[in-house]
């Protein structure tokens, strides 16, 4: 048990000490009810898994209009906003911590999804490997409007009133989510983003919406009650750069004088078409807490912390059929295996009846 010590020392993330180093990842789960307001089975499921060390709630619309799945929840109405406010009450009084994802759907969003609506990008450049599931069955994406630059500080405004709502609902801080090719990645990596002025070409430019919205949801919470994700080689949503390394090395540069609370970096790609070592360039790049995601064992985790390779690891598929998670890996007990045939369907199955280690 000595070898996994280092996933249970507590650490200091930004405004808070946390516990241990088991974050729960961000993962849709597509149960909010009418009107994307998280109901009751929501607080029971977040509640469950209140022994992260941080749990990082499902990504979250930041502005109506942008709905990418069916049934994710949103943070835009006083609605959602009770509704998370049931969520938050619940994981803490099961002694936990919760951020929420403030999140854009960007080109990933579709018309039968959001009242016909045309979804916006940095470019006119659809999703083409994969297909979207809508409430009319799985269709092809469609392709974006490019948004001008004159409706950039709408949406950083989106994103700012999103803040604001997450701290009335009683969240301990918001992530940004700059990944898996949404909006803010979408602006952020040139395979999505062919645009020309402030907001495209160079790095600086491209990163230049991502870094408005990160201080305007520092200008709510305070940096330090403000996280980011990003997923430098992931192709999932028709992904990619031409430099993933050089970008996690720049913007772990330029996010280590904000004084965040984490930054999030997913390893991998969910299909196995892009490779590099992008944790050692944000490890050398980043003075702050690193957190890494994406296929980490417990040991694997724990003899990263250990190197000072990285301060956190945040489990996905672990958390969400495992509840007790931090306790199973400690006792060295065996884990659920999840039952992906549920990860998006409704109700509690699949979703609040995996049972936690007996005794």
């Amino acid at each position: 048990m000595n070898s996994l010590f280092p996933l249970f020392e507590p650490l200091r993330v930004g405004a808070m000490e946390v516990p241990n180093r088991l974050f729960m990842a961000p993962l849709t789960r597509c149960r909010a009810e009418a009107g994307h307001v998280p109901g009751a089975l929501m607080a029971e499921y977040y509640a469950q898994r209140a022994t992260a060390g941080l749990i990082i709630a499902e990504a979250t619309m930041a502005m109506e209009g942008n709905s990418a799945f069916i049934s994710e929840p949103g943070i835009y109405g006083a609605a959602q906003v009770a509704g998370w406010k049931a969520v938050t009450e619940a994981v803490h009084g099961a002694g936990g911590r919760i951020f929420l994802q403030i999140w854009h759907g960007g080109r990933a969003c579709h018309p039968l999804m959001n009242h016909g609506a045309q979804p916006v990008a940095p470019s006119a450049i659809a999703i083409t490997n994969d297909e979207v599931h809508t409430p009319e069955g799985k269709k092809p994406y469609v392709v974006p409007r490019e948004l001008g630059d004159d409706e950039l500080p709408g949406i950083v405004a989106g994103f700012k009133k999103a803040a604001v709502n997450a701290k009335a609902a009683g969240f301990d801080g918001v992530e940004v989510h700059g990944a898996n090719g949404y909006l803010l990645d979408e602006f952020l990596r040139d395979g999505a983003n062919k645009r020309t002025g402030a907001y495209g070409g160079s790095l600086p430019n491209r990163a230049r919406l991502l870094l408005e919205v990160i201080e305007a949801a520092s200008g709510v919470w305070g940096a330090d009650r403000v996280g980011v994700r990003i997923s430098p080689l992931n192709s999932f949503n028709s992904m990619s750069d031409s430099d993933p390394v050089g970008l996690v090395s720049w913007l772990g540069e330029k996010l280590s004088g904000l004084g965040l609370a984490y930054w999030h970096v997913m390893r991998a790609d969910f299909l196995g078409e892009q490779s590099g070592d992008v944790m050692t360039a944000a490890r050398a790049a980043y003075r702050g807490v690193l957190v890494g995601n994406m296929g980490y064992s417990p040991q694997e985790a724990a003899e990263a912390i250990a190197a000072k390779k990285l301060d956190a690891v945040a489990f996905g598929t672990p958390f969400l059929a495992n509840p007790d998670l931090p306790a199973r890996v400690k006792a060295g007990a065996e884990l659920n295996a999840p039952d992906a045939a549920t990860f998006y369907s409704p109700g509690p199955k699949g979703y609040t009846d995996y049972p936690a280690k007996a005794g």
